[in-house]
């Protein structure tokens, strides 16, 4: 099918598109980073939170009606959801709707992907788009929907599968695929323990991103069907996608990089040792993700906060970051601070010392604390001298550490209550 490919065609299928972001995820790989907030809602960058992301790709792609489905602890998601997107204008057709689980038609939460959704058909019909974009919520990356949408119609596909290549051995925590030279998928396999390579690629698999475009009429069918079948798990990547490969049009789309066709930039930031690489990625002269761009900026809800300051010059008390990312509302009181980032509202107390470690907000670091390889969470108040990523047996006795070494700190690890009610 050759259609021209027009900025106006694009947007007329994007208005045409109900964006569905699977947000209710446990994280569990997370470890304590979880134990209070759904995965989608872990802060990340600085001063965003993973969830916006696919939120601000939706925007910047012209697609203003969004869902958001949520389940696990979502108190904090919900929260930032509301602040950050409340601006959207109704009467214009544009929408970030929260659809917690709440067993509309079914006694039970949501047992899968597909379930999901299926458990809102009624209010993706009253929304009556033509196409359905559903999304993972819990993945760092910048992607035009629009190009992937236009590829699906061109294609006159019923579903169409965003995909990345991934290293083989990397491969077995993803869906895989096996297409031919027009880009239809032939096979697809849900975390295999042999991945299949591409084709002249033995240590590369073709493997799926969690973003799928339905025709909307399509989706119902399967999902409908799939609801009716008491052996399956309810999941599009085990169930509903390999159910129908053979019999319709299934398309795999490459996430490229349009500027040199690359593979673009992705993260799953799905374990301790992921989210610190990515946040650390960051503040590297020229990280892959780009935060500065004007062209595809990440929307979010941002606190009116006073600049970052830095106070006392003494010899051997300088307030003082170099390689970092300091955020507002941040003061660093003759400390040191190098290759970390450091979200809002963060003290750092005088002769502290940081370095490679990632301080998410309203964090207090006492006097003389010397920290490395670390992730402090939300609210910790680190006392005085306290020493973090020095002795890793120490810090197992204390603290959570990561298979590569980086030391997690929470309140509840040093004792403090933050979230508990009396």
């Amino acid at each position: 099918m050759n259609i021209e490919r027009s900025p106006r065609f694009v947007s007329r299928i994007t208005r045409d598109t109900l964006a569905l972001i699977m947000a209710g995820g446990r994280g569990s790989r997370l470890k304590d980073l979880t134990q209070w907030r759904a995965k989608p809602s872990v802060p990340f960058g600085g001063k965003f939170r993973i969830i916006d992301f696919p939120i601000s790709n939706c925007i910047n792609s012209g697609i203003r009606r969004i869902g958001v489905l949520t389940q696990y602890k979502a108190h904090s998601l919900l929260t930032h959801i509301q602040q950050a997107w409340g601006h959207l204008r109704g009467e214009f057709g544009e929408f970030v709707e929260l659809l917690p689980a709440q067993q509309r038609i079914a006694a039970s939460w949501y047992a899968g992907t597909a379930d999901a959704i299926y458990q809102n058909l009624d209010i993706i019909r009253s929304h009556r788009p033509k196409y359905v974009l559903i999304l993972a919520g819990d993945h760092i990356y910048k992607m035009d929907y629009g190009e992937m949408l236009a590829f699906h119609v061109e294609n006159e596909a019923d579903i169409t599968v965003g995909c990345i290549e991934v290293p083989l051995e990397q491969a077995k925590a993803f869906g895989v695929m096996g297409v031919n030279e027009d880009s239809r998928i032939q096979t697809f396999t849900e975390k295999p323990d042999a991945p299949t390579p591409m084709p002249g690629r033995k240590d590369t698999s073709l493997c799926s991103m969690g973003i799928y475009v339905f025709n909307t009429e399509f989706l119902f069918e399967q999902l409908i069907k799939d609801a009716d079948m008491p052996q399956s798990s309810h999941d599009f990547g085990k169930d509903i996608i390999p159910s129908v490969i053979e019999r319709y049009r299934a398309y795999a789309y490459p996430f490229r990089d349009p500027e040199n066709n690359e593979q673009a930039y992705w993260r799953d930031v799905g374990t301790v040792d992921a989210f610190w690489d990515a946040n650390m990625e960051l503040v590297s002269v020229t990280p892959e993700l780009n935060l500065y761009d004007e062209d595809w900026p990440i929307w979010t809800y941002q606190e009116q906060l006073p600049p970052a300051k830095f106070i006392f010059n003494d010899e051997d008390r300088r307030g003082m970051a170099v390689d970092s990312m300091v955020s507002g509302g941040c003061i660093i009181s003759g400390a040191k601070v190098e290759h970390s980032l450091l979200f809002s509202n963060v003290c750092v107390e005088s002769y502290a010392s940081l370095s490679e470690t990632v301080v998410l907000p309203n964090v207090v670091i006492g006097e003389r604390c010397q920290i490395s390889k670390a992730i402090i969470d939300k609210g910790c108040k680190v006392p005085k001298g306290t020493l973090i990523g020095q002795d890793p047996e120490q810090d197992r006795e204390r603290f959570y550490v990561s298979p590569g070494g980086v030391v997690l700190v929470t309140p509840e690890m040093l004792g403090q209550k933050l979230h508990h009610v009396r």
